[in-house]
């Protein structure tokens, strides 16, 4: 009989992945801020709890999903019950997108009380998260790497180590986010450069998805640009703003200049400022074409 999983945040990607662990025949205990999300899981065989700190079980293995670094915070940092109730042997898996400097407070507070914590965010949208085609990350103590590897596996199509510093999944996961807005911001501005020149923005992202850039973020962002189509969102603009600054903040940090990443948090601030804060964070490329005067 499989283990029992803890489950905190059924947004649009941990709804997904915690119904892939039930489907997988783990018994999933499952928590999130609006209790009307978990009824499809729990019509899966999930159950609900009436609190975050009740989804663990002494050494067991509890999952946050959460958006944010503050929300993560609330619900297993300092003044939080999850870590006493997880106890000694037991394992935190943080799949959030959050700060290493975040990540490496929450290990430190989880030795405490006998909790071994593994960064393990992920790369991939909504339905690669449906599809178990996810890229995960992990780092962090190694014994409990090697005990979450099944779980990942019922969750994504490839896992990549990066060791034991527990912050370091969260570094590569925030490096490849900033890659990935950059490739949107020159994207936008290469369409927005052919339409001005009288060329189709969908026939150009077409020719560089097949050659070129023959990669899903060229591809499918690509076409998204390509055809202005930002809603409904994947992924929230102000989540690709969060990321940003929280990219700006550790190059700070490590005093390096990103003039690119600096760009993209103008977009974003300029997006969420004209009301675009419920389209996707490719969304960013209507301010190119608003830039070089397109509609």
């Amino acid at each position: 009989m499989k283990q029992v999983i803890g489950f905190v945040g059924l947004g649009n990607m941990g709804s997904f992945m915690a119904g892939n662990l039930a489907d997988a025949g783990y018994t999933v205990h499952v928590w999130n801020r609006t209790r009307e999300k978990a009824d499809p899981l729990i019509a899966r065989g999930a159950q609900w709890v009436a609190r975050p700190a009740d989804v663990a079980q002494a050494g067991s293995i509890v999952i946050t999903m959460l958006s944010h670094d503050q929300a993560v915070e609330e619900i297993a940092g300092e003044g939080s019950e999850l870590a006493a109730r997880i106890g000694n042997g037991g394992i935190h898996l943080s799949m959030s997108t959050i700060s290493p400097a975040t990540a490496r407070k929450l290990s430190d507070h989880h030795k405490g009380h006998g909790v071994s914590y593994v960064a393990a965010p992920v790369f991939g949208r909504p339905e690669a998260a449906a599809a178990r085609k996810l890229w995960i990350c992990v780092s962090g103590p190694a014994a409990a790497r090697e005990r979450v590897q099944p779980v990942l596996k019922a969750l994504g199509q490839g896992v990549f180590d990066f060791g034991e510093d527990p912050g370091a999944a969260n570094v590569v996961k925030l490096a490849g986010n900033f890659l990935i807005a950059a490739a949107m911001e020159a994207m936008a501005e290469a369409f927005a450069l052919a339409q001005k020149n009288g060329i189709e923005r969908a026939a150009v992202a077409d020719l560089f998805g097949q050659t070129l850039f023959a990669c899903p973020v060229y591809q499918n962002y690509g076409k998204t640009i390509a055809q202005e189509r930002y809603s409904p969102a994947g992924f929230r603009l102000p989540l690709g703003l969060k990321d940003v600054d929280l990219v700006l903040q550790m190059a700070a940090a490590a005093q390096m200049p990103m003039p690119v990443a600096s760009l993209l948090h103008d977009r974003y601030i300029t997006a969420m400022a004209k009301g675009r804060g419920s389209m996707d964070w490719s969304a960013l490329a209507l301010g190119v074409s608003e830039d070089a005067g397109l509609k």
